[in-house]
């Protein structure tokens, strides 16, 4: 099962009186991905974690800093993102090249893309089957595969 938030610390004892503070999980969690808690990690793992499962684009969670007058800048929300996925605590999801959004979920899993909103949306695990894929080239091998089934709502009027 994973880690969340709120679940208590691995090799992490926390002081008295403390094991039960959602804020001092998230500097254990940091400080056990190898990251130091800054004030500004702290603020944005709040803002990403605090809320269950996420998919977020680095705007849309400079956005969120911004509404709870965290002192965060737009390139301190890409470095803070960067850093929580090479840690293990995020993964990343490119679409189309130009969109790029962090998953909180990092157990492999697969995606619906919602055309009209440009949303994220979990696929139930099991409901995808990759039965073949080519061999990688030579001194290569393949990390993970991504797929992301796009969904339009079948009620929008089209032009055509």
């Amino acid at each position: 099962m994973p880690e969340t938030l709120l679940s208590t610390p691995k090799n992490v004892q926390p002081r008295a009186g403390m094991d039960g503070c959602p804020v001092h999980q998230l500097r254990a969690k940091l400080q056990r991905a190898g990251l130091r808690p800054t004030r500004q990690r702290i603020a944005l793992g709040w803002l990403l974690f605090g809320k269950g499962d996420r998919h977020v684009t680095a705007e849309r969670l400079y956005v969120e800093a911004i509404a709870i007058k965290a002192p965060i800048s737009l390139a301190t929300v890409y470095n803070t993102l960067h850093q929580f996925t090479e840690a293990g605590l995020l993964k990343e999801i490119a679409v189309d090249g130009s969109r790029t959004f962090f998953d909180t979920n990092v157990i492999p899993h697969h995606h619906f893309l919602i055309e009209e909103t440009s949303a994220l949306v979990d696929i139930p695990d099991g409901l995808v089957v990759v039965t073949t894929l080519p061999q990688a080239p030579e001194g290569t091998e393949i990390s993970r595969v991504d797929v992301i089934v796009r969904i339009r709502n079948t009620n929008v009027k089209r032009d055509r």
